[in-house]
């Protein structure tokens, strides 16, 4: 019974082991990388799931946003949803779900997003796909571009701020990229490994257009390149950007990132010679849907009304229908309307993160709508497929 359990935030070490020792078990991580990650995420981020006095599970909630229509939402991230062994199948993980979301909702914060092990659990809580993630390969001997307009200067690790700055300005523009906490930024100029991280800007250090942060790592086929991070924002900073790659290919074989699953920047390359080695979806979840819906953008030169209605069997405020009237830009909330476009909050997410279309989800059952609506629908939910380069 769900009033066996109770959930709270950490109050003291004792509680903060007994999650540690929970975590490291689910996830197979070692009491160093548990001790790393929680230094990181902050105690207060955690929450907890006991029953009977004892500690049966917890999960983080990190504050961030994702941008969407170039405006940035608040979003809520969850992550290291964790219960031990010995309480699984007994409803407990889909308790400390509902009574995160119930938490995060009482926050006014619009979105929720995680990466799931299993789709099932988070779609019972109304997360539904939201965007990719996905890892790339490309062997450095067959970049061949050979343009060097643009230096590359060696700077500090330490002076991020040049890379948050950049960061944004390409962020903005790329569906479901994250405005991203401080804990995220730290996880990629100080990982948990000894790994020495090689920062570069590209062009002048003043007025840079572009950066990568990147590790090297001894494989049993040579030295490899892992790009923890990189920012272009100008042709020329590509073009710098490749040609600095080519140039380790005496001794490093292969360049390994994190990306789009449409990545524009390899149409500077003579052939498609770089592959993805895997792929992910990480989940959406929609708290709030006019908190949501006004605070996303929509395409400029746009008047339009758009008349939802939709299904949350979670939260009431959330059932029923809506009005979105778009102008500018930016996006008004009503409550009311006609209903035109039928969905639940699950149809919702991946409607709302453009990540598939209104076509493509009343093909498969996810919302019904006239054809009028669905024109709408099509034209303001477009955009970037949606992507993230960050795992939390």
């Amino acid at each position: 019974m769900a009033s066996e359990f109770e959930y709270h935030p950490l109050s003291n070490s004792k509680e903060q082991e007994q999650l540690k020792e929970i975590v490291a078990q689910c996830f197979g991580s070692t009491p160093a990388d548990s001790e790393y990650y929680f230094k990181l995420i902050g105690s207060n981020n955690f929450r907890l799931l006991c029953q009977s006095g004892q500690v049966i599970g917890g999960l983080a909630i990190y504050s961030m946003g994702q941008w969407y229509g170039g405006q940035s939402v608040p979003m809520k991230g969850i992550a290291a949803v964790s219960v031990a062994p010995e309480y699984r199948g007994k409803g407990a993980a889909y308790q400390l779900m509902k009574y995160a979301l119930q938490e995060i909702h009482s926050l006014g914060i619009p979105i929720s997003v995680l990466y799931a092990a299993t789709q099932a659990l988070y779609r019972k809580v109304g997360y539904e796909q939201g965007g990719s993630y996905c890892r790339w390969e490309l062997d450095t001997a067959k970049i061949n571009v050979r343009e060097r307009n643009l230096s590359m200067q060696r700077i500090n690790t330490d002076e991020y701020e040049i890379f948050e700055r950049l960061y944004a300005q390409q962020a903005r523009i790329n569906n479901g990229n994250l405005v991203r906490p401080q804990a995220i930024w730290s996880r990629i100029i100080k990982p948990p490994q000894e790994q020495k991280i090689y920062a570069y800007v590209i062009g002048s250090v003043r007025e840079p257009e572009g950066y990568v942060l990147f590790a090297q790592n001894d494989t049993s086929e040579g030295l490899s390149i892992d790009i923890k991070d990189w920012t272009i924002l100008t042709t020329a900073a590509a073009l710098s950007f490749w040609t600095f790659l080519a140039d380790h290919r005496s001794q490093v074989q292969q360049v390994q990132w994190r990306g789009s699953p449409i990545e524009e920047k390899l149409l500077f390359l003579p052939e498609q010679t770089a592959k993805i080695t895997s792929k992910t979806y990480w989940l959406l979840r929609i708290i709030d849907v006019s908190v949501a819906l006004s605070q996303r953008g929509y395409p400029l030169g746009v008047e339009v009304e758009l008349h939802l209605e939709v299904k949350d069997d979670f939260f009431p405020d959330n059932n029923g229908k809506f009005c979105l009237k778009v102008s500018r830009g930016r996006g008004e909330v009503f409550k009311g309307g006609k209903g035109e476009l039928q969905l639940d909050v699950r149809g919702l997410a991946s409607l709302y993160t453009g990540l598939f279309t209104p076509v493509q989800l009343k093909l498969v059952g996810y919302l019904q709508s006239t054809k009028e609506a669905l024109t709408i629908a099509t034209l303001l939910f477009s955009g970037s497929e949606p992507w993230m380069p960050d795992f939390f």
